[in-house]
């Protein structure tokens, strides 16, 4: 089995690649983050000529996530239970279900934007509704793995040069505590192994010729509970998709199963 985690960068733009890199890498289950559609314009009729089931939770212009997958679709929660919210605002950043014999939650953790900023605030209440969302499922015996774009990269060297990133978030000692407590639950990080390359990281900006000179981030993670981790066959970051006219400036991060 096949499951892969994705952030697309609007799924507009995107569309023509993703149907085509679903048929080339024979994807099952793909956890897509930053739609920036609402349910009604997602690309729900191209998936299902391929044979894919979606589950969406999107709203609009930003954010949005969705679950896509060919091995069944059932008991699609849309939301956080106890979301914090932004402004009064509950934003849709995570979509869970179960396909076949995997649960799988979608999520796109809040950017944070600064430290101290009221949206790095909201950052660290929605892990907390993250980490109490997934507790009971992390814990169980069914595989089950929490899947998306953390805006978090977990160590020092999951980014290109820790120095640039001083005072800066998605590296401070908050940020790391909260991944530190939502793996608490009894999740595992999914490294990619083997490692294709030195530096697994899963996105570049756009800017200043990021990708070409690798200076690029480990934000998009899998992490998995015990059965999940223990029935990965091999993991890796698609860094191919992160080429050419079109691309998303994430890359794909793919993890084969023997379930």
């Amino acid at each position: 089995m096949r499951i892969a985690t994705w952030n697309v960068n609007s799924i507009t733009a995107r569309t023509p690649r993703l149907l085509a890199w679903l048929e080339s890498t024979g994807t099952d289950v793909l956890c897509l983050q930053e739609a920036k559609t609402t349910e009604a314009q997602f690309p729900v009729a191209e998936l299902r000529e391929l044979g894919y089931e979606s589950a969406v939770h999107a709203t609009g212009r930003w954010n949005g996530v969705a679950v896509i997958s060919r091995v069944g679709l059932e008991d699609v929660v849309k939301g956080l239970p106890g979301d914090p919210g932004y402004e009064d605002v509950q934003e849709p950043r995570a979509v869970a279900a179960t396909c076949g014999p995997v649960r799988v939650w979608s999520v796109y953790v809040p950017n944070g934007r600064e430290v101290g900023h009221a949206h790095y605030a909201y950052k660290l209440r929605w892990f907390e509704a993250l980490r109490a969302a997934v507790a009971d499922d992390a814990a169980g015996g069914r595989p089950f793995a929490v899947l998306g774009d953390y805006n978090v990269a977990p160590a020092d060297e999951d980014v290109w040069d820790i120095s640039v990133f001083d005072g800066a978030t998605h590296v401070t000692p908050a940020e790391r505590a909260a991944l530190a407590d939502l793996r608490a639950t009894g999740l595992g990080d999914v490294v990619p192994r083997p490692l294709k390359y030195d530096h697994p990281y899963t996105y570049w900006d756009y800017r200043q010729l990021s990708f070409p000179k690798n200076k690029g981030m480990r934000i998009d993670l899998v992490y998995g509970n015990e059965p999940f981790t223990k029935a990965v066959t091999d993991a890796y970051v698609d860094r191919e998709e992160r080429k050419g006219k079109g691309a998303s400036d994430h890359a794909p991060v793919v993890v084969d199963l023997d379930v």
